[in-house]
């Protein structure tokens, strides 16, 4: 059976590095996959996959978790004798890197790490891992640090028990003195990054308040991983962002205006994806708040995936959503109900998108609007959508000659309504009155009529 690893700060599932290092390249690694029992391993070989990470091998046990070491003990040393005798060509050959097919306890991540001799990840630990090398802002990389300091935590109370249940090394030995050492290192970091983190997250909050004050609306874009977010956003904003085939290629948040429209500002953000703890997702909650805390939130959907699939990915959706609404109420001003976009429609037939169409709508969702990033259709027709459901119908507006009382010039009027909010008419008459057909907030027009009284006549 192998040998656990003599370095006590070495952390089972945090990349197995000495705590404070940080891998971000895992391109070529060669990885096995521990799975107990029947589980669909499908989205955890697309995260391995992303991140350039080969499974050589699904290794399957069946029976329940063992709470101690997941797989059985038997099992686990006939594993570490086969990897620690293979020659060149074996199919394990170079395999450094054990992952388990489950979100599993700090107990059987230790377990399983001095069992086998080698790095050990979670479902957790790969997401983290994934994180990691795909946070390029500051703020990105204090959420996924924060998130990482959680996990590593965690791991390092499981050894500082373990520990204090046998022989206990002597003071100032590499026994449980340095894991303490350790851990109130790993506290103090982990309270400075949710100080800087807290600041942001006001920060953020502030300039969405301001926004609403200077008219501006938000439709935040929500969605499963992958499922086409990045792309329909540079589609409408013109914005260019990070778009790539690859699960969680975006971790932060990014702000746009909507073209043609009458401003309409769109935010894209982190996506979800099923089973993630609580405590990690937490670390996220400012950024996904601004996708969330908007006056229109659009849940997107891939229409390429099955249907089985779309029902499962929907239901994470909208269990995210909900959640944080009713849990986390300083993240909205008022609860609304999210609308469903349905992405990649040039990817299938005519008969599969009714078939989807029919599932949303069985879910209690209302009739989906369908896009194509690639080809453009439906891009006005979702553009008209956000419009309608923002705004309700254009207002046919008025504006009347100069008075004695009112002697400001029509086009400095006229003005306002296009800084305010959207033009889609503009006509002159002969005798002085300017007719526009106007997309505008009700609050907007409010400040308008009561700025110019007797000027402006709304219908």
């Amino acid at each position: 059976m192998a040998q656990p690893p003599e370095d006590p700060f070495v952390v089972a599932g945090s990349g197995g590095v000495v705590l404070g290092e940080a891998r971000t390249n895992h391109e070529g690694r060669r990885a096995l996959l521990l799975v107990r029992g029947v589980g669909n391993t499908t989205e955890l070989r697309s995260l391995a996959e992303t991140m350039g990470i080969t499974i050589v091998e699904t290794v399957v046990q069946s029976g329940k978790d063992d709470p101690r070491t997941y797989f059985g003990k038997g099992r686990l040393e006939d594993i570490a004798d086969e990897r620690n005798s293979t020659l060149a060509g074996h199919p394990w050959s170079g395999v450094d890197l054990v992952i388990i097919h489950t979100n599993a306890t700090p107990r059987q991540l230790v377990g399983v790490s001095q069992a086998l001799g080698v790095e050990v990840w979670d479902r957790v630990r790969l997401l983290l891992a994934l994180f990691t090398a795909h946070a390029s802002s500051v703020e990105a990389r204090t959420q996924v640090r924060i998130a990482q300091l959680q996990s590593d935590r965690t791991i390092l109370r499981e050894l500082a028990n373990q520990q204090t249940t046998g022989e206990r090394a002597g003071y100032g030995g590499g026994g449980i003195t340095a894991l303490q050492g350790v851990l109130a290192n790993l506290n103090r970091e982990l309270t400075n990054l949710r100080r800087r983190q807290k600041k942001h997250a006001n920060a953020q909050r502030e300039h969405r308040r301001q926004r609403r004050r200077s008219g501006a609306v938000t439709v935040g874009f929500v969605g499963y991983t992958n499922a086409g977010k990045s792309s329909l956003f540079q589609h409408l904003s013109g914005k260019t962002v990070l778009v790539e085939d690859q699960l969680f290629s975006t971790l932060e948040t990014t702000v746009g205006r909507m073209e043609k429209s009458p401003r309409i500002l769109l935010a894209d953000t982190i996506g979800f994806i099923d089973n993630i703890p609580n405590a990690t997702l937490a670390a996220f909650k400012s950024t996904i708040a601004e996708a969330i805390d908007a006056d229109l939130t659009l849940i997107l959907l891939d229409t390429s995936d099955s249907l089985p699939e779309i029902q499962r990915k929907l239901e994470t959706t909208r269990r995210e959503v909900l959640e944080r609404q009713e849990t986390e109420p300083d993240l909205l001003e008022e609860q609304r109900s999210p609308h469903v976009v349905l992405t990649k429609i040039d990817k299938i037939s005519d008969q599969q998108h009714q078939a989807v169409v029919n599932l949303i709508e069985e879910l209690g969702f209302e009739g989906p609007v369908a896009v194509s990033s690639i080809t453009g259709e439906g891009i006005d027709a979702l553009q008209q959508f956000i419009r309608e459901r923002l705004f309700g119908q254009p207002i046919t507006v008025h504006v009347l000659p100069p008075t004695h009382a009112s002697p400001d010039a029509s086009e400095r009027i006229v003005s306002a309504f296009y800084e305010g909010g959207m033009v889609e008419e503009d006509q002159r008459s002969e005798d002085g009155v300017m007719t526009l057909k106007v997309w505008m907030t009700t609050s907007k027009q409010a400040q308008l009529v009561a700025r110019w009284k007797g000027r402006i006549d709304i219908k």
